[in-house]
Formats: C-alpha cells, structure tokens, sequence
C-alpha cells in the first residue's frame, strides 16, 4: 500500500505521543545514567467491560508499526526545546534514539482476561518507560472495541453485523482503529471506505434518506438506485411510511429487476420505529409477494441487548447495521488497561518488583511470568495460569494454582489434556521477528476461541467467571515480597526473615529469582479476616 495515509497509518512521527512525565523521568534517568538499566514492563487490565466474560486483544500490530518507526525528528526536538525544561544533552539523546527492546505479546485476536500479561516489553529503562502512553493508547482503544463487537455478534447469532459508527466515532484515528477492532470482534464489513482501503476490510453500505427526498416520488428514487446498483440494492423504506409505502415500493422495484432478468435477493433497511413490529410484517409482504428468502437490515442505535431482545420478540431480521453503541462502546467507554513494573534486572539476575496498594487487588503480580492457558480433552479452555519465566508448565494432570488475592489458597482447575504457552516474542532488539499476521486471520483466531468456550462464558448476562490463577511459584514470590517489597528500603521496622511456604510442600523459587529483602514494611496481610471482609460482595466478581 502507498499514498498519502502512508505515514498515519504506519504510525509514523509519533514520537511525542506521549504524556509529559514519561519525557521528564526519562530525562532524570539520563542525569542519573540510569538510561541503560534492563527492566520488563507489563500491559494488562484490571476489570472486563460490564457483564462481558471476556475481552478480545487487538492494536497490537499497529503498536508494533509505531514501535519500528520511533524516531524524535529534529521538529520534535525541537519543540521539546522550547519548553525550557530539557538539557540540550538531553535532546541530542532524543535525535540518537532508535528502538532494541524485545516485546513478547499474546497474538491479536487472543481472548484474554484480568490481570494477565498481554505484552511485556523487556529493554532499557529509557525505552521501556517511553513506551508506556503509546501501547496504551493502542491498545486499549482497539481491545475495548474488539470486544464491544464480539458480544453484539453473539447476540446476533451468526447473522452479519455490519460496522456503521465512523461518523459517531472520536474522531478519525478513532474511526479507522474502530473499524480495524469491530472486524477483528466479529464484525462482516464496515462502512468505513478508509478502512476498507487500509486494511482490507470489507465495506458496506446502503443509501440515506436523502437520497429518497431528493426525488419526486420514493419509488423513483428506488428505481434510480437499483438501475444504478442492481447488485447491492438495498433499499431504505422508512422514509415515509414504512407499510404503506416503503415497503410495497420496494417490492415492486424488486419485481421489475426480476422480470428484467436480474435475479437478486431482495433487501430492504428499516432504520426507525418498532423494528420488531416492522421487520415482521415486511418480511410478510415480501413473502407474500413471491420473495422466499429477504433480506432484511436493521439499523437504529442497536446493541447488543437490543438485538437480543429483537431476536426474543422473534424479529425478522437477518442482519443488523450498528454504529454508535459499537464505536463508542457506550456503556463503557474506557479500557482500564495499566503498565507497569514487573522485573529489574541488576546484579547479574532479574530482581523482582511489586507495587502495593490498599486494594489487594490492585497489587502486581512480580517477575517476568508467561501465561499458560490450559485445555481439557474437549479441547475446551478450562482457565489461565500464570507462572514465573522459566517455570515447568505442568502440560497434563490434575491441575492446581493459587488466587492471586488470596495466595494460600488452592483451585483445582481440572484435569488439563495441553497447555498453550500465550506470549510469543515479536519483536527482538527493535525488529519484528516476523510480519503480522493479515486482519482475516486475526479476526478468525477470535472466532475460534470465541467457539471453543462453553457457553457459559459467553452469555450476554453474568457469564461465568473464566479463572486466571498464579502458579505456586508465582504466588509465593508474591506472599514473599508483599511482606518486604524490593524497594521499601530505608524503613526502620528490622531485619526481614523470610515466611515460610503458605502450603505444605510448596516449591521453592526458580533460580535466578532472589529476594534480599532486608527490611519490613507493616502491610495488611491479605489472609486477614479484616481483609477477607472488604471483599466484593458479588460472588461474581470475585475472581479466583
């Protein structure tokens, strides 16, 4: 592809997307000469969308894209200048920059879920921290959308839902990026002629009631559209009066491109009034009519419990055209995906980090990990466990892990039939190891694992929780730097000695893993009743 979308869709030139502080403690590094120090950072999220069960990865290609083309072009520095707050040491640091770090993600189209990483970013500290606006702005966008359109499919049931939001998205990158996720989510086509030319997404589209006003007669403006588009006549019938004239229009252009030797399906859009009521009695008249098999589109601020309701109330409808609720994710418009510290490495191994907070939840899961997702002899995904780089993965078995909030605690998942290590690298020293894979692929990926759970995890409302858990490992690592987290020090609470394993027989930590704490910090532990009773009291939401 070439022309002048070129560079924004590339992601090109976006060196300064990114929020003020990142530059600022980047810059401090550098005084410090601490820019070389290796970390690995991780991206995940904390809470799925209201009432969804899962939520689908996407942008990661497009991260990818702005990630080989970073520079800081002498413009961009040139306005940093001028904001009175960098060295000029500093800036010539900027203009030599280019990207090594090694990024390992789950593939796009991946189903994922809370806390888990979908990409660790592994490199310099400069590089790493620089990151962090641009992957969540990427990626969290997209991620959102990817699942707003999973869960409007699945209320559709197989019928085509076509993406029609880019004039109600934010704006254009929020269009096109939209239209990218709503595919990759399960969408048939889109409206978005942009996109279309982008990514290869199919496009769609019918015409607007304008097109029947700007005529004398709503029948010929039918006339004129399917003379002009006798293949893709769709024709919008609710301009007037949607049973006593649009739709006996319809069905009398329909039959004079029949009888002129043009065998089409016949299709009519419904765009306003009861759809439930109006889609029954057209379909009824097309029928009646002679026309076996029509196609009926509905469009209309749908979404996902609309549609469901429609198909309840037994709707003759066979495809659905959503904009708003989908581009916006209207009920809940932001992704809470988060970025942070996971590992150091200094002294010759990879250190550990954690943050805490009052939240157990919120409290990280330390170390470089990589997620195993866990299948039955069904081939059914039966949960997600998290274990430390390097761990065994425990393929087949009886398979136990600990919650991630109360790691003394075991969950037996089942018995595991394969284990899928989820994060691959793709990126190596600032190079992709291999091009990403096309948009039809990923979107097919999401399909397949959408297909493959049970259906309790995809119900509209309260679907069943999928677990993610931690591996013994993991979790005593966790327990262990919870109680004097690498970094606390200069507190005068005494020598730390270390607590024993949580569970009888619990293994010890990979090598390469040391915790020399040294000092104590007086810390909720997670275990006690106090804390237990400040649980979520939707059982639902618990997330073992």
């Amino acid at each position: 592809m070439s022309g002048p979308t070129d560079g924004w869709v590339q992601r090109r030139g976006l060196a300064l997307l990114t929020d003020l502080y990142q530059l600022t403690m980047m810059a401090g590094h550098w005084k410090d000469q601490r820019t070389d120090q290796p970390v690995a950072f991780e991206y995940y999220f904390r809470n799925l969308p209201p009432q969804a069960g899962f939520a689908i990865t996407a942008g990661l290609a497009p991260f990818l894209d702005y990630l080989e083309n970073l520079r800081f072009e002498e413009d961009d520095v040139a306005y940093l200048d001028t904001l009175g707050i960098f060295d000029a040491g500093f800036l010539d640091f900027l203009r030599a920059f280019r990207p090594g770090c090694t990024v390992r993600a789950m593939p796009e189209g991946t189903l994922v879920y809370p806390y888990e990483p979908i990409v660790e970013v592994e490199g310099s500290l400069f590089e790493a921290q620089l990151l962090e606006t641009a992957l969540l702005n990427l990626l969290n966008y997209q991620t959102l959308i990817a699942t707003k359109a999973a869960r409007i499919c699945l209320a559709a049931d197989g019928e085509p839902v076509m993406e029609f939001g880019l004039r109600r998205a934010h704006g254009p990158d929020g269009g096109i990026s939209g239209s990218r996720a709503a595919y990759i989510g399960g969408c048939s086509s889109s409206s978005n002629v942009l996109a279309g030319k982008v990514y290869g997404i199919p496009i769609s589209g019918t015409h607007a009631h304008s097109w029947v006003m700007g005529f004398d007669s709503e029948i010929e403006a039918f006339r004129a559209f399917a003379r002009h588009y006798p293949d893709r006549c769709t024709l919008l019938v609710d301009t007037y009066d949607t049973l006593e004239s649009g739709v006996p229009n319809a069905i009398q252009v329909f039959r004079e491109l029949h009888d002129a030797g043009q065998k089409i399906r016949p299709a009519i859009r419904l765009d306003s009034g009861d759809l439930a009521k109006l889609s029954k009695a057209a379909w009824q008249m097309m029928r009646d009519a002679g026309f076996e098999d029509p196609l009926i589109v509905a469009s209309n601020d749908l979404e996902e419990d609309l549609i469901a309701d429609l198909k309840r109330q037994g709707a003759k409808i066979n495809a659905w055209g959503v904009g708003t609720h989908l581009i916006t994710s209207h009920d809940c418009p932001a992704f809470n995906g988060v970025y942070k510290l996971a590992s150091v490495y200094a002294d010759g191994k990879w250190q550990p980090r954690i943050k805490i907070s009052s939240n157990p939840e919120k409290a990280t899961d330390p170390g470089r990990k990589q997620v195993y997702r866990y299948y039955n002899t069904d081939d059914e995904p039966i949960g997600d466990v998290m274990r430390l780089a390097g761990e065994d993965p425990h393929d087949t078995g009886r398979l136990e892990a600990r919650p991630r909030t109360f790691t003394n605690r075991r969950v037996v998942l089942g018995e595991a039939a394969r284990a899928e290590p989820l994060l691959q690298t793709v990126l190596a020293a600032g190079k992709r190891v291999a091009a990403s894979p096309s948009i039809h692929a990923v979107r097919q990926r999401a399909q397949d694992q959408i297909h493959a759970l049970p259906e309790e995890y995809t119900r509209l409302r309260n679907p069943e929780i999928y677990r993610v858990l931690l591996s013994d490992a993991a979790a005593e690592l966790k327990e262990q730097l919870l109680n004097a987290p690498l970094g606390a020090q200069g507190c005068t609470h005494g020598r730390h000695e270390r607590k024993p394993n949580l569970v009888s027989g619990g293994p010890a930590l990979p090598p390469g893993l040391a915790v020399d704490c040294a000092h104590r910090i007086h810390l909720p532990v997670l275990r006690h009743p106090a804390v237990v009773h400040q649980a979520p009291v939707l059982r639902r939401r618990a997330r073992w």
